[in-house]
């Protein structure tokens, strides 16, 4: 691998003879791999059934190293959201977060998604996940991705963390900031990284990054966690970034992630007189990742709380009758639970979302797209059967190895074996893979156009 010249003499001066162990990597092509998605399966399950090969990761629980040529946007799986194609190293800081069901989670440069898929698997559906990205086209990516994952409590906005922070102060439990960052630890996965980096980009996104970790800071409660990480090497974005944080909030200490088992400690001359900078993880290329940093970073419990910004619930939406009748024959389950509207479109909200300041926030989805009522019938959306399909009362059975899977994917009507006429949950090995109508023995095929697979 050839390393940009500023960028090996810089390594090269900080790490001295070490510098060709750790540049070393350990696997001949870039590291590939899978993280499993808990709302699904558990990884022992993935583990025993799945049809291509797949040994587990050091860097996560749920994670799996794939070989080089495997492609895992064309398998069912993928598409069913049983999976997130993640290179190994990426899945380690959301992992390291410690969220439980029932908590605030903040993440706050969330697209794709992988790791906020993480973060949705630990949550288990309780609780409130707040999803961000700032650019545009990037968050509509990530909306596509939790869709697919069946996350059914994220609220996904397009804003500054800035606003978030005035907005939203100490309000999560926990915060994730996989900081946009100059990339080092994809030069070889990605070579326009290699080609595109500098000094200046480097510094521009430290500051970036200590811009965001500022407004994460005033978004966790008392008490909460943080965990900061990059995919690069470069100390101004990395351990100079955390030491110069600590400096400024005496309020937070650094957790020792020592115990995690892989990675090794932070760089203490990339931070001097930081006495505890060993603390945070560092993951490199010798260690059979890309490359990846992290810092966990604890906020007292007596730290000073926010005034709580104070926010009138709206009025939950008129129930169409028309949702009642498809509801109460096909999810039961959801029949009581309440409507927002968006548009023409109807929601089901995440659970507490109303409790938050969110009005004069960009909000690209809060909650489960539902449907909409068109000529006096009920048209349910595909993030429906996404979310709650292997609960459809009327559903379709596939395999893998059922041709009518591929078939579906392509977006061909399928015979029907299993469903009843109507609408019905298409499925594979008991993963969802959206919805249809049945009628006669056979099912319209409703998955959208632009997720079908040609292959």
């Amino acid at each position: 691998m050839q390393f940009p010249a500023d960028f090996t003499a810089r390594e090269q001066a900080l790490l001295g003879p070490r510098f060709a162990e750790l540049y070393a990597y350990a696997t001949p092509q870039p590291a590939r791999g899978v993280t499993v998605n808990g709302l699904r399966c558990t990884p022992e399950w993935f583990a025993a059934h799945a049809d291509f090969a797949a040994a587990l990761s050091p860097f996560c629980p749920t994670a799996f190293t794939t070989a080089p040529d495997f492609k895992p946007g064309r398998h069912p799986w993928h598409h069913a959201g049983v999976f997130y194609a993640q290179e190994p190293s990426a899945s380690a800081p959301a992992a390291l977060l410690d969220v439980h069901p029932g908590m605030k989670v903040a993440d706050l440069c969330a697209a794709p998604g992988g790791k906020t898929s993480q973060l949705a698997e630990a949550l288990q559906g309780q609780g409130l996940l707040l999803a961000n990205e700032f650019v545009a086209a990037r968050a509509e990516i990530l909306r596509q991705n939790l869709e697919r994952m069946g996350v059914t409590n994220a609220v996904i906005t397009n804003e500054d963390t800035a606003n978030l922070a005035k907005a939203l102060p100490g309000v999560f439990d926990r915060v994730l900031v996989d900081a946009p960052c100059s990339g080092e630890g994809m030069f070889r996965k990605e070579p326009v990284a290699a080609t595109q980096h500098n000094n200046a980009l480097v510094e521009h996104c430290a500051a970036l990054g200590a811009e965001i970790l500022e407004n994460a800071a005033a978004m966790l409660a008392p008490g909460g966690v943080l965990v900061y990480s990059t995919c690069t090497f470069a100390p101004q974005e990395d351990e100079a970034q955390i030491a110069a944080f600590l400096a400024r909030h005496p309020e937070f200490t650094l957790c020792d992630l020592d115990a995690c088992g892989f990675g090794r400690p932070g760089e203490e001359n990339r931070a001097p007189g930081c006495t505890d900078i060993t603390c945070c993880r560092r993951i490199w290329p010798a260690d059979g990742g890309e490359g990846h940093f992290m810092a966990k970073l604890k906020k007292s419990p007596d730290a000073e709380a926010p005034a709580p910004v104070r926010v009138k619930p709206g009025k939950p939406a008129k129930t169409p009758p028309e949702w009642l009748d498809f509801v109460k024959t096909t999810f039961p389950f959801l029949a009581d639970r309440p409507l927002t509207t968006a548009g023409d479109w109807l929601l089901l909200p995440v659970p507490g979302s109303e409790l938050l300041n969110l009005s004069k926030l960009r909000i690209v989805r809060g909650g489960v797209l539902a449907g909409s009522v068109l000529k006096k019938r009920f048209q349910p959306a595909h993030a429906l059967f996404m979310a709650y399909g292997a609960r459809c009362t009327n559903r379709e059975e596939l395999t893998l190895d059922d041709p009518r899977t591929a078939a579906w994917l392509r977006g061909e009507e399928i015979n029907a074996a299993t469903a009843q006429n109507g609408w019905c949950a298409v499925l594979v090995d008991g993963f969802p893979l959206g919805g249809g109508k049945a009628s006669g023995g056979r099912i319209k095929n409703h998955y959208p156009k632009g997720l079908r697979s040609l292959q």
